[in-house]
């Protein structure tokens, strides 16, 4: 859990009783039936490609293709050159057969197809996609067939247990996998217990956040927003079309952020909870063990920018949200828990 914010003027709320929230969370005991599930991914990313021959491809093979797209014989790697590289088309592009994977029936064009084939295939964006120059356009694709893979899945035994993990059996296997089950539910239950008890403050405190420490933390978050996007694949063109959806987003989740920086220092005000130099220290050796640069060159980055009193800050406010949490009242839930992204 991580926050930014930087309190700068304290506004006036009182706060409700913050001891014994009543929070719903899920057990942690972990099932055999999903204990068998994450072995059965972990056997499909462990699975072989084997090469099919005297036949055409079908539905469930995976394809290796070179592809180009074009609209009225214009590529579209011209038309809209910051799409997607797969929209525009490839070399040696492996395509799952299933029939609504990829582009609108472009796998059922391609059954039979036989290796060194080459096939036109129409696509008829939809007038919603995504991609505004492609909305509504006919597209064709030029896809030759360069090979057909079939997926061969290993018989679950000490062989793919060594194979996935060397030197271990089959029942040591699964007790790793129970156990990295069983962390994962404890690490969801802690991100559950924190997203309920900042729910339950924001639904009894109500005050205005300053603007100019809103306007800021906005513009911040906008950054964050549009970085994330565009790590995803989505083209500035695209994000300026979403403007208005980001600006409002970012506002949101900055005025979500800066009311619960501040509840949590007005918490850690009346339990008396401080940060000591040993904490501060402790941080800045996981940082520089995170970055593989030594403390201090690490401690000499962050006051260079100034950077000390936010990490005094953030451990502040995570030690605060340990108190509390170790201050609710646990009711056993049988159902996953929501954990809001917002936290």
């Amino acid at each position: 859990m991580r926050f930014r914010a930087t309190v700068v003027t304290a506004p006036e709320f009182d706060l409700p009783d913050y001891k014994n929230i009543p929070v719903q969370l899920p057990d942690t005991k972990v099932s055999d039936a999903e204990v068998e599930a994450a072995l059965e991914r972990l056997r499909d990313q462990a699975a072989d490609f084997v090469d099919v021959t005297g036949r055409g491809l079908q539905m469930s093979d995976f394809a290796v293709l070179d592809f180009e797209g074009s609209i009225d014989t214009k590529p579209i790697s011209e038309i809209a050159p910051e799409t997607s590289k797969n929209l525009q088309g490839g070399k040696k592009f492996w395509l799952h057969m299933a029939p609504d994977n990829f582009l609108p029936k472009f796998c059922q064009q391609l059954v039979a197809q036989e290796p060194g084939e080459t096939r036109l295939v129409i696509v008829n964006f939809p007038d919603d996609f995504p991609v505004k120059q492609l909305a509504g356009k006919k597209a064709d694709y030029a896809v030759t067939l360069r090979e057909i893979k079939e997926k061969i899945l290993a018989p679950v035994d000490d062989v793919l247990a060594a194979k996935l993990i060397p030197g271990k059996t089959l029942v040591e296997l699964r007790q790793m996998i129970e156990h990295d089950v069983e962390h994962a539910k404890e690490h969801d239950v802690e991100r559950a217990k924190e997203s309920q008890i900042m729910k339950y403050l924001h639904e009894r405190i109500q005050f205005e956040v300053p603007p100019a420490l809103l306007q800021n933390e906005t513009r911040r978050a906008l950054a964050e927003l549009v970085q994330r996007n565009r790590e995803r694949g989505i083209t500035d063109e695209m994000l300026k079309e979403k403007e208005k959806e980001l600006i409002d987003g970012a506002a949101g989740l900055a005025a979500h952020r800066l009311k619960t920086n501040f509840i949590l220092h007005r918490v850690a005000e009346r339990e008396k909870i401080q940060v000591t130099k040993e904490d501060v220290d402790r941080q800045i050796r996981q940082e520089a063990a995170r970055y593989d640069v030594s403390p201090e060159k690490m401690r000499k980055e962050l006051r260079q920018q100034d950077a000390l009193d936010d990490i005094a800050d953030q451990i502040l406010l995570g030690k605060t949200l340990d108190f509390l949490k170790a201050n609710v009242s646990v009711e056993q839930s049988e159902k996953p828990v929501s954990v809001e992204e917002k936290l």
